[in-house]
């Protein structure tokens, strides 16, 4: 049974090794920062099966005007099963009010399905322009 957890504290190794689950390093090269990054969030929801760390999704924001997207990330072992989408959909039910929603992701085939499906819209399909500058 997955149960799901919303702005609960995570144990630094469960983050840790659920990101490095994904291949997130620049997330795992410093864990003070990831740990400060998680209690800093907006809201994090978490799904566990019994005490493994299954999922996570975070967002930052203001609470009322925008709501940013930061990560959604699944075991390996556990995706496609519903767990990402379960994830979502919590994320999205909890600020239903938030006009801007806004993500930032790599581009494939899959991963543009998954949050199309969710009504999510890229920006490359309508008359928004996106800009990206990294660290």
């Amino acid at each position: 049974m997955i149960t799901y957890q919303i702005n609960q504290p995570v144990p630094l190794k469960d983050s840790a090794d659920l990101y490095t689950s994904v291949g997130w390093t620049a997330y795992t090269n410093d864990l003070k920062r990831l740990k400060r990054a998680l209690a800093n969030s907006l809201t994090v929801i978490t799904a566990w099966q019994d005490k493994q760390l299954l999922g996570l999704i975070r967002a930052v924001g203001d609470g009322e005007t925008i709501l940013y997207i930061q990560d959604i990330l699944v075991l390996p072992t556990f995706q496609n099963q519903g767990v990402g989408s379960a994830l979502m959909t919590k994320m999205l039910a909890l600020h239903p009010n938030i006009r801007q929603k806004v993500l930032l992701t790599e581009e494939a085939p899959d991963v543009r399905h998954f949050y199309e499906k969710f009504g999510f819209t890229s920006c490359d399909q309508g008359t928004l322009v996106a800009f990206f500058k990294e660290h």
